[in-house]
């Protein structure tokens, strides 16, 4: 089933959203915004203070009350802005962490088709250009925003309590910025969305490349995935530059429409004047209301030229934050008691989107102790048939119990804390080996990691690094050889000490006497423990109690090794052309 596009959010929509992530700290973000409110209106009552000082001035009355009045609230405004500039900063900058610790929690509980769909780069891109852009919003309403709004509200009323001739010309001022902001806002909407896809798809590549610099390097793809890289910058700037072009017309407009409400302002101050109908210290008022009017207008203009071109930006960030559960927990989900390791399909069927593949009707059983092993063709599903039990994708139809237990009525952490799994790739972290090791089990002793990776067969190279169990092994393990890395992640299943064990092409990576000695090793791990393998190899299989044979998502075959092998099914086949013998005797464990 085709999934329905979210409604693309307005600039209003994200504008509230983005303050909505402040409701944590809402006490102080108010307190903030009052703030702004007073230093609003001291801004405001400057340009006042500075006419009627003049006026004073030009006809001999006491001004300095009202030069010491002016200078007060000067000083008071210029230390509250300070203030608030410096816990504004502070507060933006906790929320801006909050927010990427937030969002990052949420990407890495998305499946791996999300990521697969969007790309590593990309993804990251929309964390941290996510928090960057909310950021930024946070500090300009804290402390720009809310007193240049505060400040134009209040002044067009205070105008038209002076000279409602005057007051006209600023509201004329007002409307003007606002028909050009919405004129170009219009204009470059469907451009700025084209921007962001633009660097959504470099970070993509960047990630990509960066990835898999060995196999760039090894074919020589150097110079091709660098003209590919500027290719894709053309293209980003070809969106980029008619977007630009329209923000620099908005600055012309609004600085040819500044200069002439300025002038207007003068001369028609200077007519009002001849005639007696105005003072000088009044037009001197009505010049700074111009420039105070001008200056927030051009911060609220700004604002929002920003707001519309991080808004593709913000739409990123939460539409990944939005992103539904592929796997969603029951509400009362209890956790799995001790788990045995009883493992059953119930007439199991999934079947992935868009797509004929997946699994149907899969009917198997695994006793507490008990090695299974699901072999077939390549898409034949069997991983996606033991990704069913650690709930990474969850049936359409039948269900998968543990101990009697359906897996959908328990908690996630409880299930997947119950099972251990060695992976073809390793999928090791560039961290130290200690800390790779314990990735299952943080809790686990300094014995603990060294017991397990001696019985991974591991002890010894890893002695033979610099530092020991503190050597950093780099990003994916890069550091390591393929059986190195392999034997570290048996090292972590071991510590894990999981009932019930998924052994994904566990020792492919393996030459034969290492891949000798991790059997033995794996050998003893499955004692006492429930085991999937799934194996491409049929020599791996060869000790399984139950064999399930897969082929197109379905199970076509049910039996040990030799009445399979000696059989004229798909496993007979596959063992006449993978040139394996039977094995005359069978010791399991």
């Amino acid at each position: 089933m085709q999934k329905t596009a979210p409604p693309v959010l307005t600039l209003t929509q994200i504008y509230t959203r983005v303050l909505g992530n402040l409701a944590s700290e809402r006490g102080l973000a108010i307190a903030l915004a009052s703030a702004s409110v007073v230093i609003g209106v001291i801004q405001l009552a400057e340009p006042i203070l500075f006419g009627r000082v003049v006026d004073a001035l030009s006809t001999g009355s006491g001004a300095f009350p009202l030069i010491g009045l002016w200078a007060a609230l000067g000083l008071f405004g210029i230390g509250a802005s300070v203030v608030v500039a410096v816990i504004a900063d502070r507060l933006a900058h906790r929320r801006r962490l909050a927010v990427m610790a937030d969002a990052f929690e949420r990407a890495i509980t998305l499946p791996l088709s999300y990521h697969a769909d969007r790309g590593s780069g990309a993804v990251v891109r929309a964390i941290n250009s996510g928090a960057d852009s909310m950021f930024w919003l946070w500090l300009s309403a804290m402390r720009e925003q809310l007193t240049a709004i505060t400040s134009i509200l209040l002044l067009v009323p205070t105008a038209i309590s002076m000279d409602w001739r005057m007051a006209l010309i600023l509201a004329t001022l007002a409307v003007s910025y606002v028909f050009m902001n919405l004129l170009v806002m219009r204009k470059t909407q469907a451009g700025q969305a084209a921007v962001e896809q633009y660097h959504s798809q470099v970070s993509g590549r960047v990630g990509d490349v960066i990835g898999n610099v060995t196999v760039v390097q090894s074919y020589t793809r150097l110079a091709a995935e660098a003209e590919a890289m500027r290719g894709l910058m053309g293209n980003l700037l070809n969106a980029q530059y008619p977007v630009l072009t329209w923000w620099g017309i908005l600055t012309v407009l609004q600085r040819a429409a500044a200069t002439i409400t300025m002038v207007a302002v003068f001369s028609i101050g200077a007519v009002l004047a001849g005639r007696g109908e105005l003072t000088v210290g009044e037009i001197v008022s009505f010049v700074g209301f111009a420039g105070l009017m001008i200056g927030k207008l051009d911060q609220i203009s700004g604002f929002v030229m920003s707001l519309n071109r991080q808004a593709p930006t913000l739409r990123t960030f939460f539409a990944l934050v939005d992103e539904p559960d592929a796997i969603a927990e029951k509400p009362g989900a209890k956790d799995l008691p001790l788990v045995q390791g009883d493992v059953r399909y119930e007439d199991v069927t999934f079947q992935f989107a868009n797509s004929a593949q997946g699994v149907f009707e899969i009917t198997l059983h695994a006793a507490p102790g008990e090695t299974v092993a699901l072999v077939g063709p390549t898409g034949s599903g069997k991983t996606t048939t033991l990704s069913l039990l650690q709930r990474l994708r969850a049936p359409e139809a039948g269900r998968v119990l543990v101990d009697g237990q359906d897996i959908a009525d328990v908690t996630l952490n409880s299930l997947r804390r119950s099972i251990a799994v060695v992976f073809q790739d390793a999928g090791l972290f560039n961290r130290s080996i200690a800390e790779n090791v314990r990735i299952g089990r943080p809790d686990a002793s300094d014995a603990d990691v060294e017991r397990a990776c001696r019985l991974a067969e591991a002890h010894e190279f890893i002695l033979a690094k610099p530092g020991g169990y503190a050597y950093v092994i780099g990003e994916r393990g890069a550091s390591l050889s393929g059986g190195e890395r392999q034997r570290l992640a048996v090292a972590r299943a071991i510590v894990k000490d999981s009932p019930i064990l998924i052994l994904d092409e566990a020792t492919s990576a393996l030459d034969a006497e290492t891949e000798a000695k991790i059997k033995r090793a794996l050998d003893r791990l499955r004692e006492n423990r429930t085991t999937f393998v799934i194996a491409h190899r049929l020599s791996t299989v060869a000790n399984a109690d139950r064999i399930y044979v897969l082929d197109k998502g379905r199970i076509v075959e049910t039996g040990r090794f030799v009445e399979l092998a000696e059989g004229n099914g798909l496993f007979a086949r596959m063992v006449a052309e993978g040139g394996f013998t039977v094995p005359k005797e069978r010791e399991l464990g």
